[in-house]
């Protein structure tokens, strides 16, 4: 079988990217069990573990605005296709006014919903989310690895600016942290991944047209500007562009960023991209979806390289 790298990001052609969706869908339908839901306080996270899991690294996914972590992890398959890579992949539950698993919500500065209103100290949620699983599934503490879709993405990118030394590497999909009011305080390698037809979190910042906030998110073009700006000296960037599939009505336009041979910053902008996990279960049912690469693919092929 290809390298994840050409089946997600190149598909170069053919019956050699078709099998690498179809292998995709599979695993999407697998029924992948979570092996632990674990009490922090009044929340809690789901686990998905290696078959060895001591000494392997975390990735932390945060789900999307409203949603769940038993919803975000059966939707995005991001836990079957990592515990395979030797991930261990937490899913944590964000808040809500009426509690349970309704309309949960991430407070990542300016945005969103009841956690954003009411102050709910997110960060130090995921704080102790993390010092859980490393301590209770003895994980490695020094590979750890956060990603996040749309509210998730921004919690997700704001962990990142604000404590740096505590992760590896960031994934953000169809989400913009508040760049803005935002400084990274130590680089962080960051992959975006977002949609120029996002009517959500739109791809050029301010108020989606079917936002359900008032948000004025920032622009992804802030987000990469705020995540450039630490590192030293200049980056070489390159350019690239995908558009293998003919009838999706998408393409990709992949830029990097790079320092020592390795990307520090990886921007995958879908060219007529919705506000979709790519790859994911929603994405294959509604427009807007892109067969050009899938989410979990593209993330963990960005954070194998920081592993």
């Amino acid at each position: 079988m290809p390298r994840p790298e050409t089946v997600h990001l190149g598909l170069a052609q053919g019956l050699r990217a078709c099998a690498g969706y179809l292998f995709v869908l599979l695993l999407l339908a697998l029924p992948v069990c979570a092996q632990d839901r674990v009490a922090i306080g009044d929340r809690y996270y789901l686990a998905d573990l290696p078959d060895n899991s001591k000494g392997a690294p975390l990735i932390v996914a945060l789900h999307g605005g409203g949603g769940d972590p038993a919803q975000f992890r059966r939707a995005s398959g991001l836990a079957a296709e990592a515990v395979l890579r030797g991930y261990a992949v937490i899913f944590p539950a964000g808040s809500s006014r009426r509690g349970g698993d309704r309309l949960l919500t991430w407070n990542g500065g300016y945005c969103c919903g009841y956690a954003a209103r009411t102050g709910v100290a997110d960060e130090a949620f995921l704080k102790a989310v993390i010092a859980d699983a490393v301590s209770r599934y003895g994980l490695d503490p020094d590979r750890v690895f956060v990603t996040g879709m749309s509210n998730g993405s921004i919690l997700a990118e704001t962990f990142a600016a604000t404590n740096p030394r505590a992760i590896r590497a960031v994934a953000g999909v169809s989400g913009s942290m508040d760049a803005a009011h935002l400084k990274l305080r130590a680089p962080v390698p960051a992959l975006l991944i977002h949609g120029t037809a996002d009517a959500m979190v739109p791809y050029g910042g301010g108020v989606g047209e079917d936002s359900l906030t008032r948000t004025d998110f920032a622009s992804v073009a802030q987000v990469v500007g705020a995540f450039l700006a630490p590192w030293p000296g200049p980056l070489a960037r390159t350019d690239r562009r995908v558009d293998h599939v003919a009838d999706d009505g998408t393409a990709l336009a992949i830029s990097d960023w790079t320092d020592g041979g390795r990307p520090r910053l990886r921007l995958i902008t879908i060219e007529g991209g919705a506000h979709h996990w790519p790859g994911g279960h929603k994405a294959r049912l509604t427009s807007g979806k892109t067969r050009e690469l899938t989410a979990n693919g593209a993330i963990l092929d960005f954070f194998d390289l920081y592993r």
